[in-house]
């Protein structure tokens, strides 16, 4: 498939609309809280809001490569950083509600809660992977760390998984939702293997075709 061009202006025009599109779920909490809004439960109405739109987030960064390979929209590629700070955004909104409102910065009920709660470990520990990958989202980062960036940020499949488990732990009874957030993982993990395994049969047959051609 040939390549789908942007102009400049386009582009600039789509990632205004994209950081603006992002904001709505933030928007939507402040609107909520302000006419009094967020339900019975308040704290558990936002936990549970940031905690959805972060993995929304992810997936949507993780169907970034696939879309482009599929339509030949290369400025799609343009978009992922923006997506992914955004769902380090909503994870530490998420991370913070559970630090601050519910557990009021306590670290021994942290721990406690930690150890008893096994969901918690998970999402903390999605959090601090996520953090390396904002910390080194920078075009100045990325040329620092070379081919080890790339290999840094495929880290976000292993967060994708923990997001996924994360959810259907705290959910533990109707596991509707995160079933459907698993099998989109599922699909985008499978599209990657697979897109992997050709490339490196291609590069076989290369291979074996040269020597040949050699010998």
């Amino acid at each position: 498939m040939l390549p789908v061009q942007l102009s400049t202006m386009s582009l600039r025009i789509t990632k205004v609309m994209l950081f603006l599109i992002c904001l709505i779920p933030l928007g939507r909490l402040v609107i909520l809280a302000f006419i009094d809004g967020l339900g019975v439960n308040p704290i558990e109405f936002i936990t549970r809001s940031t905690g959805t739109w972060t993995l929304v987030a992810i997936l949507t960064t993780l169907s970034v490569t696939p879309l482009r390979r599929l339509t030949g929209m290369n400025w799609l590629l343009r978009l992922r950083r923006m997506l992914g700070l955004f769902a380090f955004f909503y994870a530490s909104l998420h991370l913070t509600t559970y630090l601050w409102l519910d557990q009021f910065f306590d670290p021994a009920a942290i721990i406690k809660d930690i150890v008893k709660r096994p969901f918690i470990t998970v999402g903390i520990t999605a959090w601090l992977l996520l953090l390396p990958l904002a910390i080194t989202s920078t075009n100045g980062m990325m040329k620092r760390l070379g081919r080890q960036w790339g290999r840094l940020h495929k880290a976000v499949y292993l967060i994708g998984i923990l997001g996924v488990l994360h959810y259907w732990w705290l959910v533990k009874l109707d596991v509707t939702e995160p079933t459907i957030y698993a099998t989109v993982l599922a699909v985008l993990l499978g599209v990657r293997i697979w897109h992997t395994w050709r490339e490196r049969s291609a590069k076989a047959r290369a291979t074996v075709k040269l020597q040949r051609t050699v010998q």
